[in-house]
């Protein structure tokens, strides 16, 4: 079996259902002991519990999506670099993330995101 393309469909899955909002095919994605860290080790998240209620808060962003700009695979390592369209509290723009997942036994177990300075829409 081919490790880099298994996790690489696995969380291009996990991309798909992001942008289509749909939290149960997100998270079946996910182990039920999944870690979500703010690079490099601020925990964001750990459990279907907890990525439930944050991917379900997120998703109430109507304008959410994050547009794929390049992938990297090694092992069992899919590195992303995504722009992700989001509603801010102070309004909407896009944020440049680079998503680090790591994928065993076919779920993704850990996630690590170094995100860029917000950049608002300029407003009319």
């Amino acid at each position: 079996m081919n490790t880099d393309t298994t996790a690489e469909a696995l969380v291009q899955r996990q991309l798909d259902a992001y942008n289509a909002h749909d939290l149960d095919a997100l998270l079946a994605t996910y182990a039920e002991d999944a870690r979500l860290f703010e690079h490099p080790a601020t925990l964001l998240a750990s459990g279907t519990a907890q990525l439930r209620a944050r991917f379900a808060l997120r998703f109430q962003e109507p304008n959410l999506h994050a547009h794929l700009l390049n992938r990297i695979l090694m092992d069992r390592f899919v590195i992303d670099h995504e722009r992700v369209t989001r509603t801010f509290p102070e309004g909407p723009g896009t944020i440049d993330l680079v998503a680090t997942y790591e994928v065993m036994d076919g779920k993704i177990i850990n996630v690590w995101f170094l995100a860029s300075p917000k950049t608002l829409d300029s407003q009319s």
